[in-house]
């Protein structure tokens, strides 16, 4: 499968780049007659916080020294919320008491939309990791924005959140 959107995703033809009415420059496949939007992943990625401390979870993975925010790709058919509660789920352990939306964000790296939403959970004491985790820690706001691995996604979308996050409570 063509990811990169140079043929098409049908019959594998290479696609020709044509003026589609109140679209723009559209990729366009001559044998199917079609023009073919481009397509890319969705994945979530959640601030989860202890509701109980305020405190927020950030994870390590992969054998790499820093920490991130729990994440994962949204699978066919499954609505975001509920790939927030499954990943959550998968990766901690834990359950999610409610959700927050917060952000957007296209991540080229993963040719990804980043969906970020903010995870509640009431009982940290079902965390139980899977293999993906190799360690997590739960930090105050402050030391979390401190933690978190610098310059990555992951610093964004958790410092707009604490940031409006503070102002909400001033």
């Amino acid at each position: 499968m063509d990811t990169n959107g140079k043929f098409c995703r049908m019959c594998g033809t290479r696609l020709e780049i044509r003026e589609l009415e109140n679209e723009g420059m559209i990729p366009y496949c001559p044998e199917c007659g079609q023009f073919r939007f481009p397509q890319y992943n969705v994945a979530v990625i959640m601030i989860v916080v202890n509701e109980e401390t305020d405190q927020i979870l950030l994870i390590q993975q992969y054998g790499r020294p820093f920490y991130i925010l729990v994440a994962g790709y949204v699978s066919k058919g499954e609505s975001l919320e509920e790939a927030v509660a499954r990943e959550v789920k998968e990766e901690t352990g834990m359950t999610v008491d409610h959700i927050r939306f917060n952000r957007t964000q296209f991540f080229e790296k993963s040719d990804a939309l980043m969906c970020n939403f903010t995870a509640f959970v009431k009982n940290a004491d079902e965390m139980h990791t899977n293999y993906e985790v190799d360690a997590y820690k739960w930090f105050s706001r402050e030391e979390a924005s401190k933690n978190i691995r610098p310059d990555s996604l992951a610093e964004y979308f958790l410092n707009s959140y604490l940031e409006e996050t503070s102002h909400q409570s001033s």
